[in-house]
């Protein structure tokens, strides 16, 4: 009953309440849960969860017509880390430098915020971000976590996916993606810590450039970099 009263003044018929709010010209957020890959139409399958992960679906779950979602951002991390098993294709095999990115990484560590499991680590994937983006219809991307990046001399990037000897730069499906090997374009570090900038060109040289190499690879728009866990530590970029 105390969370009855909790719950209470939040309860609504949404779908008319969005409606209305849309109708009088308001901005409406909505906020996906998990990733493209865990789509269970489009993700990784079986490694996948029970409802879409994409942003179409935010139109059904909210009750509000596809065609008035205009923006769609989509978060990506400036290096890849999972939880559990399944493919994961620019994963990082060594234990130290896995250990040592995972240690970095997140605010606080990479490890799962249910259960506490070390997350897997790995390097950019430019492969699966491209196809991530894609199912996702994204205007937007906001690119985290890229702080933590700073203690590297090299940065490996995915670039590609070597599949019975050819190289691919589509994401594949799930019987070829179990074969896939990744390629990887080596990129200098900045070696500098970059919290607290604010402006993009404020950023080391090599900080841009590992944002734009990816850009292209990735062929979205990075309009949001975040240097730091803080609420405020968001770079936006004109694009």
């Amino acid at each position: 009953m105390e969370y009855k009263k909790m719950v209470e003044p939040f309860v609504a018929n949404v779908s008319l309440y969005l409606h209305e709010a849309i109708k009088e010209g308001k901005t409406v957020l909505l906020e996906g849960q998990l990733g493209s890959m865990k789509d269970p139409d489009h993700g990784i399958y079986p490694m996948v969860t029970s409802s879409s992960t994409l942003a179409g679906y935010g139109a059904v779950g909210a009750g509000i017509p596809p065609y008035e979602i205009k923006q769609i951002v989509t978060v990506c991390k400036a290096y890849s880390s999972a939880v559990g098993a399944g493919a994961f294709v620019s994963e990082i095999f060594g234990g130290e430098e896995a250990d040592e990115l995972r240690r970095r990484g997140g605010d606080g560590g990479e490890f799962g915020a249910t259960t506490g499991r070390p997350r897997r680590m790995g390097w950019f994937d430019c492969v699966a971000s491209k196809y991530g983006c894609r199912m996702q219809g994204t205007t937007d991307v906001a690119f985290t976590v890229l702080d933590v990046l700073g203690y590297l001399d090299e940065i490996p990037v995915c670039v590609g996916y070597e599949i019975n000897g050819e190289v691919t730069k589509e994401f594949p499906v799930t019987h070829l993606l179990e074969k896939a090997k990744p390629v990887y374009k080596v990129l200098p570090g900045w070696k500098e810590d970059i919290r607290g900038i604010k402006n993009y060109e404020d950023l080391p040289e090599n900080c841009r450039k590992y944002i734009e190499f990816i850009e292209k690879e990735i062929e979205y728009p990075i309009t949001m970099i975040s240097n730091g866990p803080g609420r405020d530590d968001i770079i936006y970029r004109n694009k």
